[in-house]
């Protein structure tokens, strides 16, 4: 069974134009088009753009989720290397949360520093993000 492009969208909970997207970029082979110029994906496609979904939703990138998917084809690759990749991820993470906490703590700080009364002219907040 293949569906068209319309369909594939609609099973995979993704418009139309994310297909397409995914498609530019590598992450979906082009699909064969019937004579009328429809293209017709493989009903696996549904499954494939889910992968690709939930992958972006844990913070991997494209070019990770390319990874994934091309270790997945490959027969001698293990899942140590599927684990390698989320370890690293997980590492970025714990860097981006540091990263926030220093964000968040710089900002409560500034926020202290501001009566919230007075002239904006008079804003300390205003005032630091100047410097």
């Amino acid at each position: 069974m293949h569906l068209t492009t319309g369909r594939l969208a609609k099973e995979a909970g993704v418009n139309i134009e994310t297909i397409r997207y995914y498609e530019r970029q590598g992450l979906l082979p082009r699909p064969p088009r019937k004579s009328s110029g429809y293209r017709l994906w493989p009903l696996d496609t549904v499954k494939r753009i889910r992968f690709i979904k939930h992958a972006q939703e844990l913070g991997f990138s494209l070019r990770e989720i390319s990874e994934l998917l091309s270790l997945r084809t490959e027969a001698n690759k293990t899942c140590l290397e599927v684990k390698q990749i989320a370890d690293e991820k997980i590492a970025d993470i714990d860097q981006k949360i540091k990263s926030l906490k220093r964000i968040k703590k710089a900002l409560k700080k500034l926020s202290q520093t501001c009566p919230g009364s007075g002239p904006i002219s008079d804003c300390p907040i205003l005032d630091a993000l100047e410097k």
